[in-house]
């Protein structure tokens, strides 16, 4: 709430997005509670018709206080009226807009709202969050620290149960069965409500095939070409489907780190499902199936890996953007986190319970050619001991991303 509370102190309007159901509207519904406000939601169909209507007067509502406008994207011509309106007023604190689609992104928004507005990204409970607690990973990495401090008490099973609960509130409030059932009727909803309103694409049906194919490519540098012929949609026009994904936040695209090394770094992304436990639901998989079939876990563990470091990100003291690193010849490096003043720490994550050392190879790599920019390199791995490796490396347990 704080991140929230402190855009709304010197910005005239503060946006909240994130997928549906991770609790935008928890969050702005406090927040509003704490200052004279209206709260109106677009998923009412009155509220709605009564914006597109009159966007201008729709905004106008409350000029002395705080209007609160939940699921904004459901009429992006506000974005227009909310913009006349800020440039007559150019107070703090006088919107707060909700949003489970990027506003940036939307082919009808007109406006960015550059220089009145500041995004708030919520996604589902992080790991810390549902023990109380305030992830300090990515700053004390930066800080130098190898994280010797950091045994664990889970085994790996207990893993596989966190990353295949995720991190909607919803999920997590209901026992497997049904919260398999959650994630289907989660995915038919957004498809037939959101997507369609957000996006001027013809084919939304094939979304739901095209999301579970990437949950079966998760955390790994698929291609165009590939993903085409496996979800019969045209290479040409699969593009625009990724980026609606993404607009929605349900995936998220992790770009090539480069520093230009011989010219040979990979230029693709990769894609990754941010919850885990949506990606384990289209994928059929459960905590108890990955004794007998061990073939999704990898890219499973990496998708979690991902999740949790993504939401530390925006209230890191340190703020590093968030890379992958491959080399055309194989050499890879599942994480790169780099700092504004080119600082960097790279990250491997394992499925395995023990380490080798093979498992340092590229980190290694990785540190000869960087030299004193690489702060640190880590193996994150399900077993409980974390382990020196070297110099400025070590192997620490997954759950150091949450403990530290």
């Amino acid at each position: 709430m704080s991140a929230v509370t402190e855009v709304l102190a010197d910005t005239p309007i503060a946006v909240i997005q994130g997928a549906r159901q991770v609790g935008k509207s928890t969050l702005a519904s406090a927040v509003l509670a704490q200052r004279p406000s209206l709260c109106l939601s677009l998923d009412e169909p009155t509220q709605r018709a009564a914006a597109i209507a009159d966007p201008s007067g729709y905004v106008a509502q409350l000029p002395d206080g705080c209007l609160g406008i939940d699921e904004v994207q459901r009429v992006p011509e506000l974005v227009l009226a909310l913009k006349a309106n800020v440039d007559q007023d150019r107070r703090p604190g006088r919107f707060l807009l909700t949003g489970s689609a990027n506003l940036l992104r939307l082919p009808a928004t007109e406006d960015s709202l550059a220089g009145r507005a500041e995004n708030v990204d919520l996604f589902g409970f992080s790991q810390g969050e549902l023990v109380g607690r305030r992830e300090q990973f990515v700053d004390r990495v930066f800080d130098g620290e190898l994280l010797l401090d950091q045994r664990s008490a889970l085994t790996r099973p207990e893993y596989f149960e966190r990353l295949c609960a995720g991190g909607y509130p919803e999920a997590l409030a209901r026992k497997t069965r049904r919260r398999a059932s959650w994630f289907d009727n989660y995915v038919s909803r957004i498809v037939t409500r959101d997507a369609e309103t957000v996006s001027y694409l013809h084919n939304i049906r094939d979304l739901p095939r095209l999301l579970k194919l990437l949950a079966a490519h998760s955390a790994s540098t698929v291609s165009i070409a590939t993903l085409s012929r496996e979800s019969a949609i045209a290479e040409t026009t699969l593009p625009p489907y990724l980026d609606l994904l993404e607009t929605l936040y349900l995936i998220q695209r992790i770009p090539a780190w480069s520093n230009n090394l011989a010219g040979r770094v990979a230029k693709r992304p990769k894609y990754a499902l941010l919850d885990s436990g949506l990606a384990s639901r289209l994928l059929n998989v459960s905590p108890a199936s990955f004794a007998s079939n061990s073939d999704p876990a990898g890219a499973l563990i990496e998708t979690f890996a991902l999740s949790e470091l993504r939401k530390q990100l925006p209230f890191s003291e340190t703020a590093p953007s968030l890379f992958y690193w491959r080399d055309r010849s194989g050499p890879e490096v599942d994480v790169v986190l780099e700092t504004g003043d080119g600082r960097i720490v790279a990250i491997e994550i394992k499925a395995a319970a023990t380490l080798s050392d093979s498992d340092f190879r590229w980190l290694r790599l990785f540190r000869e050619r960087l030299g004193r920019r690489l702060i640190g390199g880590f193996v994150l791995y399900t077993g409980r001991d974390p382990v020196p490796w070297g110099d400025r490396l070590s192997g620490i347990p997954l759950s150091a991303l949450w403990t530290a």
